[in-house]
């Protein structure tokens, strides 16, 4: 059970380049071990813990293929199927952001694969580039628009309505993609799956659950809450403990380490003041070039400490979730469910492309609308 525990530890390379990349950046910073537990977002990381708990519960108790096995009758094509898929990633991403949006569709996709043997990576790209078009739209769609949405006063349908022009064209474009790169070959039902079994009970304790969590994130007792889904899952399914990416989370605690000391570099912290002299095209790029770095959270984190909630900051931290893997953590989420090494670099070949897509998209419509 402990070799089970650690193993993924272990292996994740991922993990042991951002402890790398933290115990480097720690002999130029002032070493203050003390005050790492205050750059780490507590609330993501609760928040993840217990989503990561409830979605493997799910899969394990089979409802998944149940669930998939129905889908693939309803649709005729690997096309239809995929458009129907990064659609749906996108349009959940609105209201339940991108990160949650993700924790449902990717144990989806990973269990049609066995039932009709659609290109598994390749979805999984899509939905990972489509959670970020998607939840882009709403001030509720991910944490960057949170952020502003709160610092700026505008209401709920005026920020939806700056948006919109950016998310229409990308989720838009997206389609665009999944119609050539999807074929319309037909799909096959595999009738050896037709008798799987699952578990009734532990969807229904799954959902409970559910309600509950999000009932203490509704109230801010998230703690509370996790260690309600926690206790649920000792006593009717101790397997989904077991089986869940634990590793995962320390990654992303590292990550928002790791952040913090690189903001406290000297070169950042001399020359960050001067972003509020910085024109509208050179504040553009370094809300999207920031992002590829530093992820699109602490980017606008750090640039709402010298410039306003702008439109303009608003799109340029949104497109800066493309690109690189760190530009986001919903990339890194996507990737890390997919299971598959080929997948990280497979990304960027989508990704990248799509980036400069949204610049140029994103800068033409900013000059049109001014």
């Amino acid at each position: 059970m402990l070799r089970q525990f650690l193993r993924p530890f272990l292996r994740d390379r991922f993990l042991h380049l951002l402890l790398l990349i933290g115990l480097i950046v720690s002999f130029f910073v002032p070493f203050a071990p003390a005050r790492w537990p205050d750059a780490i977002d507590w609330h993501t990381i609760i928040t993840l813990s217990g989503l990561m708990m409830l979605t493997k519960g799910v899969e394990l108790s089979g409802y998944f293929d149940v669930l998939g096995r129905r889908m693939v009758k309803g649709f005729a094509s690997e096309r239809q199927l995929a458009m129907f898929m990064v659609f749906g990633a996108a349009l959940l991403s609105t209201f339940l952001t991108n990160d949650v949006a993700l924790f449902i569709v990717v144990p989806l996709t990973i269990t049609l694969k066995k039932l009709c043997g659609i290109p598994v990576t390749r979805l999984i790209i899509f939905e990972a580039l489509a959670v970020n078009a998607g939840s882009l739209l709403t001030p509720i769609g991910n944490p960057q628009n949170i952020l502003l949405w709160g610092r700026s006063g505008i209401s709920f349908a005026a920020f939806i309505w700056q948006m919109l022009p950016l998310a229409a064209v990308l989720v838009l474009s997206l389609l665009i993609l999944c119609w050539f790169f999807f074929p319309a070959r037909a799909l096959h039902y595999q009738a050896r799956e037709q008798q799987h079994q699952w578990k009734p009970r532990l969807v229904w304790t799954c959902l409970v659950l559910y309600l509950v969590f999000l009932a203490s994130l509704e109230l801010h007792v998230e703690r509370w809450g996790l260690l309600v889904v926690a206790a649920g899952f000792l006593i009717v399914a101790r397997n989904v403990l077991l089986n869940i990416d634990w590793s995962l989370l320390l990654v992303f605690v590292v990550m928002f380490i790791d952040v913090h000391l690189l903001i406290q570099l000297p070169a950042l912290r001399e020359n960050l003041p001067g972003v509020t002299q910085f024109s509208s095209g050179g504040l553009f790029l370094l809300g999207v070039g920031l992002s590829q770095f530093i992820s699109n959270v602490p980017s606008t984190i750090l640039l709402l400490n010298y410039v306003p909630p702008s439109m303009l900051l608003a799109w340029a931290v949104n497109i800066g979730g493309f690109g690189l893997l760190p530009g986001s953590l919903a990339n890194l989420i996507a990737l890390r469910m997919a299971g598959d090494r080929r997948i990280w670099w497979r990304f960027h070949l989508w990704s990248l492309p799509l980036l400069a897509w949204g610049m140029l998209v994103g800068w033409g419509l900013l000059t049109l609308l001014r």
